[in-house]
């Protein structure tokens, strides 16, 4: 396994190589979530790839600097878990080597991010999007493989790859979660012993919510679930268009129940599908 901890390093590293490039972009503090990301990128890479992994704790994509110095950054157990995984190149740069000083240019998405993380995290998928296109281009990848957790980051990476004809195939995984349900997540480490225990209340209260037929309903059961809990506080809690990402009054397409918890200061998010009938 190769590291390089600078674009010249990655593309030197990866000159010369032929067979599909599949990336797997983190920001480290892998966990086995993480690592089916990685299973599928060999998969798709096939015979003859090469699977690529990021690790950069992108300092852009954080409105609450508080985040940013608290994100865990286990960096060897990472490549020991990369190693371990079949990894063929983990690329560990630092935001020097990332962004200059003066840097002036930046990926907007100005539809789907206007609701759920985008509403209450100023500036995120500004950054997100800037740093995954750089990775695309740093890395010549022919696909990248994110994971549905992050569903509205998905679907806006979907439309910036769409809308800027950018040359790389998006693969989508399911959600990863501990045998209690809560979806896993690098900042679950950074809850306390009881923060642990009542967090997979999230996904209770959405699954529950999510039988129900009426949109406030919905909505009104997932609040009154999570909000029992004295350790937990609402950050945003919406029902939208599982496409368009739009709140919807109706349930006559498919939606997803989506919400932000804050434990403390560690913010978890989650969701589900909601189809009628379901």
């Amino acid at each position: 396994m190769k590291v390089a901890a600078t674009g010249e390093e990655l593309r030197g590293h990866l000159h010369g190589i032929t067979g599909k490039r599949v990336l797997v972009p983190t920001m480290g503090a892998l966990h086995a979530g993480h690592l089916e990301l990685v299973r599928r990128a060999r998969e798709a890479a096939g015979d003859g790839g090469t699977v690529v992994v990021s690790i950069f704790v992108n300092p852009i994509q954080f409105d609450r600097a508080g985040d940013l110095a608290a994100y865990p950054r286990p960096l060897a157990e990472d490549l020991d878990k990369c190693r371990d995984a079949g990894v063929d190149v983990v690329f560990t740069p630092e935001a020097e080597a990332m962004y200059f000083r003066d840097r002036s240019v930046t990926v907007t998405e100005s539809l789907l991010s206007r609701g759920l993380c985008g509403a209450t995290r100023p500036g995120h998928f500004d950054g997100v999007c800037t740093v995954v296109l750089k990775l695309f281009l740093l890395s010549g990848c022919d696909a990248a493989v994110f994971g549905e957790k992050d569903f509205q980051q998905l679907a806006i990476i979907r439309r910036m790859v769409r809308d800027l004809d950018v040359p790389v195939e998006i693969i989508g995984c399911p959600t990863v979660r501990e045998p209690d349900g809560l979806a896993m997540s690098s900042r679950n480490v950074r809850l306390s012993q009881a923060q642990r225990a009542d967090a997979p209340r999230i996904h209770r209260a959405l699954s529950k919510a999510a039988t129900l037929a009426d949109p406030q309903a919905v909505l009104a059961c997932a609040r009154a679930e999570i909000e029992a809990s004295p350790l937990a506080r609402i950050d945003y809690l919406e029902l939208v268009d599982a496409e368009t990402l739009q709140p919807v009054e109706s349930l006559e397409k498919p939606a997803v129940l989506a919400t932000a918890v804050f434990f403390g200061e560690v913010r978890l998010i989650d969701h589900v599908p909601v189809r009628r009938g379901h």
